[in-house]
This record gives C-alpha cells, structure tokens and sequence, in this order.
C-alpha cells in the first residue's frame, strides 16, 4: 500500500508511511502524476497561481495560491475552505496544472476554488494528526446509529477536516436514502459539521483498496484515476464466457481491466469476415460458433441434410471468404469439408525438470536406504 522505506517525519503524515498512498514521497503517492514540464520555464498566466492538492485515499483538488506561497511537491499547506481550514499535499505544480484543468474540465472554475493560506507548522499538523486519529471510531459508531435508524445504506470510509470541526461521510446505497434524521444525530453525537456523499461501488473499492483475482492491488486504488464505463461487448470481443463470477472485481462490476486490450481485439476482428454469414454446399449448412483471434481460425458446426449428421470443422479466414464468394456467386459446392484446416500439433518441450523440484517423492529413496543401514546396525548389535 506504500513504500517500504519512508523518510517522513510522523507528524508530517498521520499514519506515518502506513497511510495508503497519502505519504508525499515520491513512492508513496501512488496516484501522482510525473511532471514532464518541471524543466522548462513556467509560462506567466493566470494558471500558473493554481497547484494541485492531495487528500485522503487519492483525492485530489485544485487550490488557488494567490499569495503565492513557495510551494512544492511534497510540500504540507493550510487551504480555507467553506467550513473551516483544512490542510493538504502538494501533489503538483507549474504548468502541467492547467492541462490537469483541462484534462478534468476545471479551467472555467477557478474563482471557486479554495485558497492556501500558509505552510502548515507543527500545531496545524498536530492538531490534524488529532482529527485523523478519531475517524476509525467514528465510522464504527456512524454505522451502528445507522442501523439503528434502519437506513439501508453503508458508511464504507469518513475523512475529517484538518481542523476537525467538520466530518465527511462516504456511503453507498441501492435506493434514495433520506437521511436528514441522521444528519442531526451525527452532529449531535460527535459535535461536528457533517456532510454526507454518495459513491459507487466502483468508488468505494478504490477508496478501502484491496488484492485482485491477477494477486496485484486494484487498479482503482493505485494508478486509475477515472473510471470507464465496461460492458459485455468487451468480454464478448474478446471471446471470454460471460460467467459473472469471473468477469466481475471486487466491487461486483464489470473488471476494468476488461478495456485494457480491447482496442487490440477490436482492430483484429475487424479483419475477419462476418459471422453471421452461413456457409452452404449441395447437402451442407454451417453455422459460426467460435473464433480463434490469435491464430485466425475459425470454427463450424456442418449439419449434412442428407445423413442428419453434424461435424465440426475449422477454417481459415482466407478460406470463409472464399466460401461466402462462392455462395454469392451461387456456385454449388460439392463439401465444406475439403477445406479443412491443417491444426499443427502442439511442441513438447525436450527437456524436463529445470529446478530439479518436479518430484515430491525424490528423496524417498534415501530415506529407505538409510533406514535399511540403521536396522542393519541394530541386529548386528
């Protein structure tokens, strides 16, 4: 979740280097974006006042410094917000912040941003070390009002303001949830400003992070930094069976890794002649029901009308459309099996036992010699 060796001093980052990608080292942000343009002089505008700050589990916002204050990356400053100070790090500056804006579409909105007041000093991080050390009994305790409340919704993670007047509430729900009641009881209880935010599970997962099914952290929580919109056409492409337990993450959507390669697949089968097209001769109807990308072959049930008998047969690109040329030109084929592929046989490797660790029982025999040795002993004693 981060990295294993952490300069950090520990009042600097709350959790130390155990703080899920929020350290300000180079390793540890994981969601931090390489600026390419830290080497060539700064073009004077007025984006050029606006960095980028980083908050809990990757989020990220842009701050006005109109006093510009030396801030680089790395850097721990105080922001105000709406509701109070709040105190965040600098994951970014220069000018590779306005194609950021651009990127997310927030160049028209810098009048609203939060402004940088100053860097934070040993009681500003103090005092936020404080906030962040209460948000795990919060959240236990949120939940429990929750329920008691019998609201069908889930608080997953709370992030509190640096100052710690004012709590975030991130929860997922199926329905519309009315939880104005619950708003008054969490204030109550914790005499906080509470704010509350709907996420997806999507969002929820990149948030509480976690181990894909490929054994590396999810994509979510570590590089992405939006999220695409996956559907079946990207399984289907990609010739996988639509088995929801295997197509499906953590979050219980579609894998995102699903649109990795799609553009490949997509390219590759545009190559091939169409599918839905059956083949026919005199006696033979075939009908697609596989297709091999890589090898570019593909697969058809033959169903002989004269015999009621069904075979499979496996044709090569080239071949289909010669066929499909065939029956458009209305030319009679005798079969469809005198095109048959020619499948190649896989190569079996020539040698065996590289690490030598192929046999579990490989030391069996020296262990019977050796007992044979020790009874030997014993009788002639």
């Amino acid at each position: 979740m981060s990295c294993s060796t952490c300069s950090n001093n520990k009042k600097q980052t709350p959790k130390g280097c155990k703080s899920n990608g929020n350290c300000s080292t180079n390793g540890c942000n994981q969601r931090s974006t390489y600026n390419w343009l830290s080497n060539i002089d700064q073009i004077t505008s007025h984006y050029s006042k606006v960095v980028e700050l980083s908050f809990k589990n990757g989020r990220k916002s842009f701050i006005n410094n109109n006093d510009k204050t030396p801030a680089q990356t790395g850097d721990v400053v105080v922001i105000e917000g709406r509701s109070g100070k709040d105190i965040g790090i600098v994951s970014l500056t220069g000018e590779l912040v306005h194609y950021q804006m651009i990127r997310k579409k927030k160049q028209k909105s810098r009048e609203g941003f939060p402004v940088i007041i100053r860097k934070a000093n040993d009681e500003d991080l103090d005092i936020w070390q404080n906030a962040k050390e209460r948000e795990d009994e919060i959240m236990i305790r949120s939940r429990k009002i929750a329920l008691s409340k019998g609201l069908k919704m889930k608080i997953s993670d709370v992030e509190m303001q640096a100052d710690g007047k004012k709590a975030t509430f991130y929860y997922t729900a199926d329905d519309r949830v009315d939880f104005r009641d619950l708003i008054r009881g969490l204030s109550v209880e914790f005499n906080l400003k509470v704010e509350m935010k709907q996420i997806g599970s999507r969002q929820e997962s990149s948030r509480l992070g976690g181990i894909g099914s490929c054994g590396r952290e999810l994509c979510c929580s570590t590089w992405m930094a939006d999220f695409r919109s996956v559907t079946t056409k990207s399984a289907r492409y990609q010739q996988l069976s639509l088995n929801p337990q295997k197509l499906a993450g953590q979050c219980g959507k579609l894998k995102c890794c699903l649109n990795y390669e799609l553009d490949q697949y997509v390219e590759q089968v545009s190559n091939f002649p169409s599918t839905k097209k059956k083949l026919f001769s005199k006696k033979e109807k075939a009908t697609h029901f596989k297709t091999d990308v890589f090898r570019e072959l593909m697969w058809y049930n033959v169903y002989n009308e004269e015999k009621k008998t069904s075979t499979i047969l496996c044709l090569t690109i080239d071949d289909v459309r010669s066929i499909q040329e065939m029956n458009t030109n209305n030319s009679n084929l005798n079969t469809l099996l005198d095109y048959s592929a020619i499948m190649e046989d896989n190569p079996t490797d020539d040698y065996t036992n590289v690490v030598g660790q192929d046999d579990l029982k490989r030391f069996d025999n020296q262990f019977k010699s050796r007992k044979k040795k020790r009874k030997k002993k014993s009788k002639k004693r």
